[in-house]
């Protein structure tokens, strides 16, 4: 019996012929053995980013979901997947600037004819989704993440960064906007409470908490997230002088960057002015409101949020 395949594409990102013409390509790249999957295509609007087509998509029978767009569209998909515990398979076809999830899970970027071989073709692995439930000035919002959410430099970086230049340059744009936004993120006290341990003070311009560690331009900044583990990693940053600075990028880039990259074994490294953990579920307050992002996308601002992690919750190509 052919699969049931369906399309939820973002028609900002590209014309639909173009993922026609790629589908197509891989079909014909196939070992020829199996049917021809019967195709659906799911449009995005600006009013559903992608959960209700793609509930739309799974209550019509489909079996694989591609999402194909960029990460908003990835994380509407797979928010929708997981919130209804569907059994169905999902792959990415990456249309967007940062490709977040994409690049973590070395699927294809670029390369149309290729996500889509990958997506009919490839293994599927577990993928961990994680939960937040954030304080907005609209009120309390719960929603999916796949990669990282967080306040700070990253969040920053994103509220900062010139459209126009993020069109034409990709992800080069965000250097462009990191001296802002270090100006931006001044060392603020929180009280984070991680699992079942006693809640604790704590002081950052920065934290990120993640389920897989690869940002833009391929930055790795917490390189023991691994997307299928049960858990999620945090990263608190609290770099304020020059020199704590030049020390903080000396552990991200070397220590904790190239260093592991030459030895998977290397312990993660942790100063005074970046410490790592570990943890299922998270709640943080802060005394004043700040700039928050779920997964390169920056939602406004916010004093208290949670954060869970649902293991196993897609299963990915």
């Amino acid at each position: 019996m052919a699969r049931h395949v369906a399309i939820v594409w973002n028609p900002t990102k590209t014309e639909k012929t173009t993922l026609e013409s790629g589908l197509a390509a891989a079909v014909a790249d196939g070992d020829g053995q199996g049917a021809e999957p019967q195709v659906t295509w799911w449009e995005t609007t600006e009013d559903d980013a992608g959960q209700g087509k793609t509930a739309e998509a799974v209550a019509a029978g489909a079996d694989l979901i591609i999402a194909a767009g960029g990460d908003g569209t990835v994380r509407a998909v797979a928010e929708s997947l997981a919130d209804a515990h569907a059994d169905v398979e999902l792959a990415i076809v990456p249309l967007g600037t940062g490709n977040l999830l994409a690049r973590n899970l070395d699927v294809p970027i670029g390369d149309v004819p290729a996500a889509f071989v990958r997506a009919l073709d490839a293994d599927v692995q577990p993928v961990d989704v994680g939960w937040v439930e954030v304080e907005l000035a609209g009120g309390s919002e719960r929603h999916a993440f796949v990669v990282l959410v967080g306040f700070g430099i990253d969040a920053h970086m994103i509220a900062e960064t010139d459209e126009d230049l993020k069109d034409k340059a990709g992800w080069l744009a965000y250097v462009e906007s990191l001296g802002r936004a270090l100006s931006a993120s001044d060392v603020v006290p929180f009280h984070i409470s991680v699992d079942d341990r006693p809640g604790r003070d704590e002081e950052g311009h920065t934290l990120l908490i993640a389920n897989c560690g690869t940002l833009q331009g391929g930055l790795t900044l917490l390189p023991d997230a691994d997307p299928s583990d049960g858990e999620l990693d945090y990263l608190v940053l609290s770099a304020d002088s020059f020199g704590e600075w030049a020390g903080t990028m000396k552990t991200m880039l070397w220590d904790n960057g190239l260093k592991k990259l030459i030895d998977k074994d290397a312990d993660t490294a942790s100063t005074d002015a970046v410490s790592h953990g570990r943890a299922r579920a998270l709640s943080v307050t802060l005394p004043e409101a700040r700039a928050f992002e779920i997964d390169g996308e920056e939602i406004g601002e916010t004093r208290a949020f949670t954060v869970s992690v649902q293991p196993a919750a897609l299963r990915v190509h």
